[in-house]
Formats: structure tokens, C-alpha cells, sequence
């Protein structure tokens, strides 16, 4: 599940952040992405150039400056695939207003775990029928040849964790080491999308060990997101017109 936190208080974004991995623990099947937005502008900055697709949930707050926790919910349905949302406030009065606006639950501070917990329940049982295409299997077995200090080896395709441009060649990693080979990333990309996933103009990361989006800051590109994989401590940067995809892949 993708779940946005909306709160203009960075402390009430950071204690519902730590309820939601409590959660997360408690259901280790289900995998859960979490991120933060401060205001309006900031929330339709990440929904609107999906359409809403990007996230299944919004936790969202009422009173914040600017535009209002109520008047963004309006906003949010007139999206082509508006995510849920459960209204989180200090303040009781406002139910009525929030269920006007289809909200899936209304939750009041201090958030219990236990109450969290019952609105992602609701969230999940509400969320709208999907169905992505499965990515067609490639043949079992499927190698890649790599040239390696004088000798070739067959690099099992279901090993690598991804592959990185650097300059004139291509890393390809897995969980135990890194090789090098000749090639383009896009010749790469075209030969095995069905298992590749382009995260970044120098990067492609094997869809099934997408474990984790996170916010994260690069010296070069400043603050961004980053892919976790499973198998590796590395973080990977994930380019803004990429987020939407890795979310999507986090969510099948």
C-alpha cells in the first residue's frame, strides 16, 4: 500500500510515520510506502501528474494553512483515480463534513495503533479494483554472457539485482558481486522489460526485489527518491518521472 501523510506538523508527519512501521511489522506480508507532504500544493504536486495513481491512501489533516484538509479532499476526488482517505485532526467536529466527502475513515489525535490500523483495513477494503498486467516470463534459465578477465561465464538473468551505465560500460550487480559488460542500457531495457524496470537514465533495477521508495538526498541531485532493493544495502536514485512507475511496481 502507498500511503501520503498530509500534515503542516512535521512532528505529527514523524509520529504517524512510526505508527505506520509498527503496522507494517505487524503485517510483515504486506508491503507499505510512505510518504510526506506539508500542505496542498506539496500533496498535488505528487498526485496530480498521476492522476492520483500513485498513492492508495491519504492520511490527511484538516486544519493547515493555505487550503484546508476538507477543501483538498474535494480537490482529490476530482482526480481520474482518487486514492482514499482517512481525515487524522485534533478535532472531533468535523466528521460530518469529512463522510460528506466519501472520506474512509476519521481519525482524532493522539492516533492509537490499534485505530490505525482498523482505518488501512478500511482503506484496503475500499480500494479500487486493480488489476495490472503481470509481466510476461521470460524463459526459464535465461543467461547473460559476460566477459570476465579473459574467460566468459553465464550470469543467470534471475540473480541480478540491476544494471548501472557507467561511461562506456554497464555494471551488472547481484547479491554477491558486480560484473562489467559491453552494451547499452537501452539494448538491455528493450531485451528484458518484462523483468527490468528503468528507475533512472543510468539505471534498471530487477522488478522483484523492489522492496522500498524512500526519500533520500544525492551531493549531485539534491533531495529525491531513492529504490531499496531486496539482496542490497545500496540505494539506487530514482529520476521525478520515474516515481510513479516504481510506485505502481511496489503496489502489484
Amino acid at each position: 500500500m502507498n500511503i501520503l501523510i498530509v500534515d503542516d506538523e512535521a512532528l505529527a508527519r514523524s509520529r504517524l510515520r512510526t505508527l505506520l512501521a509498527d503496522c507494517a511489522q505487524a503485517q510483515p506480508a504486506q508491503r507499505m510506502t510512505v510518504a510526506e507532504a506539508s500542505n496542498a500544493s506539496e500533496t498535488m504536486a505528487l498526485l496530480g501528474p498521476t492522476g492520483g495513481r500513485g498513492f492508495d491512501l491519504v492520511l490527511l489533516d484538516i486544519h493547515m494553512p493555505g487550503q484546508d484538509g476538507l477543501a483538498l479532499a474535494h480537490t482529490l476526488q476530482t482526480l481520474p483515480q482518487p486514492p482514499a482517505v482517512v481525515f487524522v485532526t485534533a478535532h472531533a467536529d468535523h466528521a460530518v463534513s469529512a463522510f460528506e466527502l466519501d472520506a474512509t475513515d476519521y481519525l482524532t489525535k493522539p492516533v492509537r495503533r490499534e485505530r490505525l490500523q482498523q482505518a488501512l483495513a478500511k482503506a484496503q477494503r475500499s480500494a479500487r479494483p486493480s488489476a495490472p498486467a503481470q509481466a510476461p516470463s521470460l524463459p526459464e534459465g535465461e543467461t547473460l554472457l559476460i566477459q570476465d578477465r579473459g574467460r566468459t561465464e553465464r550470469l543467470p538473468l534471475a540473480e541480478v539485482l540491476y544494471f548501472k551505465a557507467e561511461q562506456k560500460y554497464v555494471t551488472v550487480r547481484t547479491t554477491t558481486r558486480s560484473y562489467i559488460m559491453d552494451g547499452s542500457l537501452s539494448e538491455i531495457e528493450t531485451k528484458f522489460a518484462p523483468r527490468f524496470l528503468r528507475i533512472h537514465r543510468n539505471a534498471l533495477v530487477a522488478r522483484r526485489a523492489v522492496r522500498a521508495l524512500e526519500k533520500h538526498y544525492d551531493p549531485e541531485e539534491g533531495e529525491g527518491w531513492a529504490v531499496r532493493l531486496q539482496g542490497s544495502t545500496e540505494l539506487l536514485a530514482v529520476s521525478r518521472r520515474q516515481v510513479a512507475a516504481v510506485r505502481e511496481e511496489l503496489a502489484r
